[in-house]
């Protein structure tokens, strides 16, 4: 399935999946297993030096440019924040680096994902977002 062009229009499609759940154990289930989908990232890339840094969990993450578009590859050894990561990878991965430095990500209020998260979990995902529009800052320098 092609993802669509934009990063809004990604994070539309997650709102109206998210929508089909009643409550939030059938979000969660929805969650993990976005992050048992998540491709493989290459072993090479699960180190220290691209571990994100303020998540409880580890998580490490990847990016590469290919023909201006910013690519990402990331796992974690937590389910959920591996279903995390998995949402921010479908929204921001294969866009132009300006496009995910200016991402408006209120779809994760928009999902209520925020106020559902633990404080720690909070403050990961903001690791996340902040790294991720940190290597599209710095792919766009490029």
């Amino acid at each position: 399935m092609a993802h669509p062009a934009t990063a809004q229009a990604r994070a539309q499609e997650i709102v109206e999946d998210f929508a089909l759940f009643d409550d939030w154990m059938g979000r969660y289930e929805y969650l993990i297993d976005l992050g048992r989908d998540l491709p493989l990232i290459d072993p090479q890339h699960k180190t220290e030096a691209y571990r994100i840094h303020g998540c409880q969990a580890q998580v490490w993450l990847h990016a590469d440019t290919d023909d201006g578009l910013v690519h990402y590859t990331a796992d974690s050894d937590a389910l959920i924040t591996k279903g995390l990561i998995a949402l921010l990878l479908r929204v921001l991965s294969g866009l132009p680096a300006d496009e995910i430095r200016h991402a408006d990500l209120a779809f994760l209020d928009e999902i209520g994902l925020r106020e559902h998260l633990s404080a720690t979990r909070k403050n990961g995902l903001a690791s996340m977002v902040s790294t991720m529009k940190a290597h599209a800052k710095a792919h766009a320098a490029l």
